[in-house]
């Protein structure tokens, strides 16, 4: 089943404000949403309903929630849905709600993986939930999909049960799970449901809906691309290719990085395999080709369907869902990502083939957001997975799929990529002309190595982004300097970022603006050992960035990243590659990083000696972290008392501010570390992320 991934899906999720305003807009009647109760059903004058929807998400009426598409969509081929939220997963009467539906339960954990959702990268549980009304965590369990399926069952033993949502999509074959540390099987397998639909999935779920009213058995839906499903005979199974069993890939990390190769290369519509996975007891999962991406025409359809475009009015009183104030004024402008990071699960789940909606479609809903009552005039992002991407990497995508044995983007551009800016530049003039809109954001990201590829001399596209569509920071993700670890990321060399960055740094001097590039970092990925870490240190020193959050790598299944945190070895080279792993190796690579802090004084220098690099332990300004630890601030957070640096003796107040009135230190600079120079001296910092630096961190 469909869903839009937030961006930067490969990270620790940016979590909307905890809660949300009360009575945030004018609450709509439960009629404009689908039935989530019997009486609500019974108002419609329907009995049995086709199908019932059980999603561990709140109920939120909107495009970028998956649930929302694949409801609507059903409803608009003439199917009666019903809505379970949050089920209680002790209770099985809380999934009876409409009694047994006529075609199929239909599951989804929701709009992110819920062991994400419920976990840090360090495995600590999150008090959180921004998919929950109010904003409070602990309302669906882990691994929802498999629980929720298998509530249904014990009361529906014969019902068919079709998993969807980003959960099942990425566990759709045997596949790591970071939080056992351990391997796992098909989820189809653990969860007792007959089928998954992976990726994005109208058009598979129109077809399952289709065949299930037609009279076919759950257990002969075998043909539907976009599927998975289990059979004990491989007798009507053809043109498949045979992965490495489950005892095979559960003994052998070299060969579950053969296994996930072979699924990667196979992730394509155009040229994708059947994939065969044998367990014990003479059981198959059996993965059909992706479902081919929706044309054009057929993604406008999808985003005219009748959406309420808000939260279900039963969640008013407890304030709202949060999640919907990220996404409620932007505009999802396209599908697909041929960046293919490593650390990214999109290119598996959406594919590597980008379709954009036509300009007439996202003007209409920016229309209709204009004349929301809370609409301000700020259309907060026009984007997707990445922002900067309209359509397909190179003319023969369409026709002959994405090749098997390069990347678009990667280290270094493919000579056939077509690098063009001009659609999505004519798009943003003509949202920025509506009336009533003030300003066009971007803010989903954009690949900085696609725009450096862009052959227009005059950089129309960065000229107009600077001008119109940046307010102070532009949040770009280069995620590491060091070209060893970019290299296993798949991400363009540091040269790249540099020039990027001159770029925008030499168009905001010619149009006497100062804004900055705020870069994302990722620490303790694949390829990093101390000595990559220490050279991003000092890229952050020499560019006086003072990052407040640094982000992990967090082992997602499914992603290429992942499989090189489990077995060691690249899956698409089969060479070997470092892994910091231990939680102590990943700490130390987090403080360098952040080793302006003095709570990482210890850290740092156990770092730096253990590399090797105590050159950098001194009182040269291009050392890290002097001899001498440095003192404890004070307990209302001002600067430490005696003679360090920038103290003098004075004494803090209570207010944050100093004996003669200024703003003490820790307020003036923030948590990171030392206010660089240019600033304390009045002067702006440099833009191009190489000197001076910026302010704060994401």
């Amino acid at each position: 089943m469909s869903k839009k991934p937030a961006p930067q899906s490969h990270r620790s999720p940016k979590r909307p404000e905890k809660g949300a305003p009360k009575n945030a807009r004018p609450s709509l009647p439960a009629s404009a949403f689908l039935p989530t109760t019997r009486a609500e059903a019974d108002a419609r004058g329907w009995g049995q309903l086709d199908f019932v929807y059980v999603s561990g998400d709140a109920y939120v009426d909107h495009p970028s929630f998956g649930s929302a598409i694949i409801t609507r969509v059903l409803e608009s081929h003439g199917y009666k849905v019903g809505f379970i939220a949050q089920p209680d997963w002790n209770d099985p009467e809380s999934v009876a709600v409409f009694g047994e539906p006529r075609l199929g339960f239909l599951v989804s954990a929701g709009n992110m993986d819920s062991m994400v959702n419920h976990y840090t990268v360090n495995k600590k549980r999150r008090h959180d939930d921004a998919y929950t009304p109010g904003g409070k965590g602990g309302a669906r369990p882990n691994h929802a999909a498999v629980v929720y399926s298998n509530l249904i069952r014990r009361t529906f033993k014969e019902t068919p049960i079709i998993l969807g949502g980003i959960e099942a999509s990425l566990r759709r074959l045997a596949h790591y799970d970071y939080w056992s540390d351990s391997l796992k099987r098909s989820i189809l397998l653990d969860s007792g449901a007959d089928l998954i639909s992976y990726g994005m999935g109208e058009r598979s779920i129109v077809e399952i809906a289709d065949a299930l009213a037609a009279g076919l058995s759950v257990s002969d839906l075998t043909f539907i691309d976009g599927t998975v499903f289990r059979t004990r005979s491989l007798e009507h199974v053809v043109d498949y290719e045979m992965l490495h069993g489950w005892e095979e890939v559960s003994g052998d990390k070299r060969a579950f990085a053969e296994s996930f190769a072979t699924q990667y290369r196979a992730s394509d519509p155009v040229c994708g395999s059947r994939l065969v996975e044998t367990y014990p007891h003479g059981v198959y999962v059996v993965q059909n080709p992706p479902a081919a991406p929706l044309t054009q025409n057929e993604m406008d359809a999808v985003y005219r369907l009748p959406y309420a475009r808000t939260w279900h009015p039963s969640y008013d009183e407890a304030g709202g869902v949060p999640a919907l104030s990220e996404v409620k004024f932007s505009l999802t402008s396209c599908r697909g990502c041929f960046g293919e990071c490593a650390f990214c699960a999109l290119t598996f789940h959406q594919g590597r083939i980008v379709t954009g909606r036509s300009h007439e479609s996202l003007l209409d809903e920016a229309r209709v957001m204009t004349a929301d009552p809370e609409f301000k005039g700020y259309i907060h992002d026009v984007g997707g997975p990445t922002a900067n991407f309209r359509g397909p990497a190179c003319a023969k995508q369409r026709t002959r799929g994405a090749c098997t044995d390069r990347r678009c983007l990667g280290t270094k551009p493919c000579p056939a990529m077509k690098a063009d800016h001009r659609d999505y530049t004519g798009l943003l003039r003509k949202l920025r002309k509506l009336p009533g809109v003030k300003k066009v954001f971007v803010r989903s990201g954009i690949r900085f190595d696609y725009v450096m590829a862009d052959p227009d001399p005059d950089r129309t596209f960065l000229r107009e982004l600077v001008e119109h569509h940046v307010s102070g920071q532009l949040r770009v993700a280069p995620e590491h300097v060091s070209d060893t670890v970019l290299a296993a990321m798949g991400k363009p060399p540091r040269a790249v970022y540099d020039a990027f960055c001159g770029a925008f740094e030499e168009i905001n001097r010619e149009t006497g603006k100062k804004q900055f590039v705020v870069p994302y970092l990722m620490s303790s990925h694949p390829g990093s050992t101390l000595a990559e870490a220490i050279e991003l240190a000092e890229y952050v020193r020499d560019m006086g960035f003072n990052p407040e959050q640094v982000q992990d790598f967090y082992p997602t299944p499914s992603t290429i990243s992942t499989c090189m945190y489990y077995t060691g070895l690249d899956p698409l080279t089969m060479e070997p590659i470092y892994v910091p792993k231990t939680p102590h190796e990943k700490a130390l690579q987090r403080a360098l990083i952040q080793y302006r802090n003095p709570d990482n004084y210890d850290l740092v220098r156990e770092a730096l000696t253990k590399a090797g690099r105590t050159d950098l332990i001194g009182w040269d300004k291009q050392c890290l972290i002097r001899p001498i630890r440095p003192k404890k601030r004070d307990a209302d957070g001002g600067a430490p008392k005696g003679k360090g640096r920038g103290n003098k003796g004075r004494a803090s107040s209570s207010n944050g501010k100093n004996a003669k009135g200024r703003a003490s230190s820790e307020r003036s600079r923030g948590a990171g570390g030392a206010t660089p120079k240019s600033q304390r001296q009045g002067k702006p910092p440099k833009a191009n992320g190489r000197k001076g630096g910026i302010r704060k961190g994401r």
